[in-house]
């Protein structure tokens, strides 16, 4: 379950929705446990494997290169100059740059008509919940929540029942 809340824009006073996010955020660790549990290896190199994807992205990246992982997206670098322009394209050079940003396309599948149909980062079941308001079971979205209560097999669970 996504959040959201009434949000009123001061540029034309209209109200929109507004995602929220709940709880810690989720650890490498975390994600890591879930990958094992869903893969054939262990949460060690899981995490083993996480703790280096940066350094090794950053690598590539540096190097002028873009990155795309299967089921995730893509991740480049761009870069940002100072405010003040060069009258020619010679007088042009690196010294301008006076910042670097991470940015990231996530994938997308698309149709022979090349409309997007479905999007790896978007689960197609998201059911999006006012924050604060009542569930209709009664119990409120104002806890904690910091666990993911979908059920995927935590330790918790006992396969032998």
């Amino acid at each position: 379950m996504a959040f959201f809340k009434r949000i009123q824009k001061k540029v034309n006073n209209l109200w929109y929705p507004q995602s929220v996010t709940v709880g810690k955020p989720v650890t490498t660790r975390e994600v890591a446990e879930q990958l094992s549990i869903i893969s054939t290896v262990t949460r060690g190199d899981t995490y083993a494997v996480m703790q280096n994807l940066g350094i090794v992205l950053s690598n590539y990246m540096g190097n002028g290169r873009t990155v795309k992982i299967d089921g995730v997206g893509t991740f480049y670098y761009t870069a940002s100059s100072t405010k003040q322009g060069v009258q020619t394209a010679e007088e042009v050079s690196a010294s301008q740059i006076n910042g670097v940003r991470v940015r990231f396309i996530p994938e997308v599948g698309r149709n022979s008509g090349r409309q997007v149909t479905t999007r790896s980062m978007v689960n197609p079941n998201i059911f999006w919940e006012e924050y604060g308001k009542k569930l209709s079971d009664g119990d409120s979205q104002g806890n904690s929540g910091s666990q993911g209560g979908s059920g995927g097999g935590g330790l918790d669970d006992n396969p032998l029942g």
